[in-house]
């Protein structure tokens, strides 16, 4: 919900500070609505079912996929459109992947979400609703910041959410947030208190080839955002994701791999023991088609592009695709921007 428009509201009503309190925690908890806090008087239940919109997104679109993964293509208020994910994993764990723009001003050319018109910033409300729409349906455990937008490009917004994920289920430490390679949010993240995770969408170790797939690379080149990874590990001692869409031919091949691991691997990083520890840990990504020309790279191409990061020390795994068939996977994330063009959504 609209927590600012709550907070106003019972403040015009001359409500106690604590009634914001009490409708935050049923919320946080899963409730369907107004109407199941029943430690709020009746006629207060009422007259915030009418002004004040239990979520400030409302549903469009939702679909399930064979593996559990749901997608639901939200409106905001304005209506703008923001996709989000729920992932269920067999050792229970329960993961939703949250957006923090409707649309994405960075143009990513493997990306679906950089080829729609960006449209702005999503609130903290708006962002936390979309973990709340899930934690109604069953309780969450684990987010990530790695839906339609780049992070660090609202880390206010995001930040605020992060602050109160705990009280919906989602710790600090099970919240990561991905950027592109925004130095300026990765410092800044780094100075917060919150033992957040942070992921960098890498997908290419030579400079010309990342500017090709990533603009943002002119901006901030790749060996300074791995410096700035450097010291965001060593102010919080959390070690970095990094994410790698495998694309067939392109960023797949030997050589590729080992120019990887030599920019992922520091000199300086060692244990106790005095031995190489890696502060990266590489997941490599099957590529989903978003509509671009690139393809997956096959099986094969990946379990060697593996092969190669673990023998030169640096942590690898291999990410499972899910919610392929509704597009919600790595990558496909690209809401309708309009009317006739709601193809994105598969559902």
């Amino acid at each position: 919900m609209d927590l600012e428009l709550l907070d106003r509201t019972l403040d015009e009503r001359g409500e106690r500070g604590f009634r914001a309190r009490q409708v935050w925690a049923w919320a946080a908890r899963g409730a369907a609505g107004y109407g199941d806090m029943t430690d709020l008087p009746a006629t207060l239940r009422e007259q915030l079912a009418l002004e004040v919109p239990y979520s400030s997104l409302t549903v469009r679109e939702q679909a399930t996929a064979q593996d559990g993964t749901m997608k639901a293509l939200f409106d905001t208020a304005d209506g703008r459109p923001l996709e989000a994910v729920l992932m269920r994993f067999r050792d229970g764990r329960r993961s939703v992947c949250v957006s923090s723009q409707s649309g994405c001003p960075l143009t990513c050319s493997f990306c679906a979400t950089g080829a729609m018109r960006f449209a702005r910033n999503l609130t903290a409300s708006e962002i936390l609703d979309q973990a709340l729409h899930f934690r109604r349906l069953e309780p969450i455990d684990h987010c990530v910041f790695m839906g339609m937008g780049e992070p660090m490009l609202n880390l206010d917004a995001v930040l605020a959410a992060c602050e109160r994920l705990p009280e919906i289920g989602v710790s600090h430490r099970r919240t990561t947030i991905s950027t592109v390679g925004w130095i300026p949010g990765i410092r800044a993240l780094a100075e917060t208190d919150m033992p957040v995770r942070l992921a960098l969408s890498l997908h290419a170790a030579d400079e010309a080839l990342r500017s090709q797939l990533m603009p943002v690379n002119e901006r901030f080149p790749l060996a300074e955002v791995l410096d700035a990874c450097r010291e965001f590990y060593a102010r919080k001692r959390r070690r970095v994701f990094v994410e790698y869409v495998m694309l067939a031919g392109v960023n797949d091949r030997y050589e590729q791999a080992l120019s990887l691991a030599r920019a992922l691997r520091d000199p300086r990083g060692t244990d106790r023991a005095g031995e190489h520890a890696s502060i990266f840990k590489v997941n490599l990504i099957p590529y989903n088609p978003a509509g671009a020309e690139f393809r997956s790279s096959s099986r094969e191409s990946i379990a060697a592009f593996r092969s190669v990061l673990e023998s030169h020390g640096v942590p690898t795994t291999v990410r499972l695709t899910r919610g392929r068939e509704i597009a919600a996977a790595c990558g496909q994330l690209a809401a309708a921007a309009g009317a006739g063009e709601r193809e994105a959504f598969s559902a």
